[in-house]
């Protein structure tokens, strides 16, 4: 057990704040959890997610490294198959493909290869998504891209409470861990969190609004609109459920298809591109296992299909209020 000792203190605090509070907590409770990355002890990061960590925990557990991801996938992966639990952050998930070969082919496949004898727990965080003004390769959503890979759980929270809770989880988690955090919402929400190290449930849907009209399906960032179209559509008098899928692989279906059993309607929605997204996904499996339960097709609200335009533009990409209100307006006209 660590001698940095973790209070139970309750505080408002936003989401990166909450990924913080979760790393202290982590590494207070369990001497095995190390983090590495680039930046990230000295300077605390580049939004600040690590602050404090090396001076309560020292350089042998909080490690700047190079500029290399592959090299900070690939030690990651060492070090989780010798006992240690390595939070491991990809600096932009833009930069995350430089590791994609460790990830995909040591990580995700360790249990298997070995027949069990060696594991990989392990977590890769990395901010993603759009809405801060950030040049190309600072803006993507390609979670699609993890979520297809067999061996590899993919989280992305949506809230202060959630990013807590669901980091807690993923760093206890034996098998490796995708952790995407929306930076569009790391200082735009916050919430009383309490440092009780209680982990969220992995691999579980998160009903935020209860409704009977239509479900609204979405994760990350896009919770935010979401939530903001049903209390708009709600003056109108329709009844919207709102689903954080949270756990975007493995799919939490039974959630899902128990939603729209009772609405009849489904909205998904994301900000990354169309085709091939964990949106396809989701639409399938509605359809695969509600088709007799649906009135109506279920609807996308998606990011196009190119490449995440500069600031001036990056509005007109991501899905608005207005987009999410339309596309249940369409479904409840059916």
């Amino acid at each position: 057990m660590s001698k940095v000792q973790a209070s139970a203190e309750t505080r408002d605090i936003t989401l990166v704040e909450a990924v913080n509070m979760a790393l202290h907590r982590a590494m207070a409770d369990d001497d095995n959890v190390v983090v590495l990355g680039e930046d990230i002890a000295t300077n605390g990061g580049v939004f600040r997610a690590t602050v404090g960590l090396k001076e309560a925990f020292g350089f042998k557990r909080v490690m700047d490294t190079p500029l290399a991801e592959n090299l900070i996938a690939g030690a990651a992966i060492g070090m989780a198959t010798q006992g240690l639990r390595p939070v491991a952050e990809f600096q932009f998930m833009g930069f995350i493909y430089a590791g994609m070969e460790q990830v995909i082919s040591h990580a995700a496949r360790m249990r298997n290869r070995t027949r069990g004898r060696l594991h990989c727990p392990l977590v890769f965080r990395a901010p993603f998504g759009g809405g801060i003004h950030a040049p190309e390769h600072h803006s993507e959503s390609t979670e699609a891209l993890f979520a297809h890979i067999p061996g590899l759980r993919v989280v992305i929270p949506s809230s202060p409470q959630r990013a807590y809770g669901l980091l807690l989880a993923a760093i206890r988690n034996p098998d490796p861990v995708i952790f995407l955090e929306p930076k569009r919402i790391y200082r735009a929400v916050t919430q009383s969190v309490k440092d009780n190290g209680e982990a969220l449930p992995l691999d579980t849907c998160f009903t935020l609004r209860e409704g009977d009209d239509v479900t609204l399906i979405t994760w990350g960032a896009c919770v935010q609109e979401t939530l903001q179209a049903a209390d708009k559509l709600a003056e109108q008098g329709v009844s919207c459920e709102v689903i954080d899928v949270a756990t975007v692989s493995p799919l939490d279906r039974e959630t899902l298809l128990c939603s729209v059993a009772k609405t009849g309607r489904a909205v998904i929605i994301h900000e990354a591109c169309r085709n091939g997204g964990v949106g396809a996904e989701v639409a399938a499996s509605i359809a695969e296992g509600a088709f007799l339960d649906l009135q109506a097709p279920a609807v996308r609200v998606t990011g196009y299909d190119t490449i995440m335009p500069y600031y001036r533009n990056e509005q007109h990409y991501l899905p608005q209020v207005e987009d999410i209100i339309g596309a249940v307006e369409q479904v409840i006209a059916l």
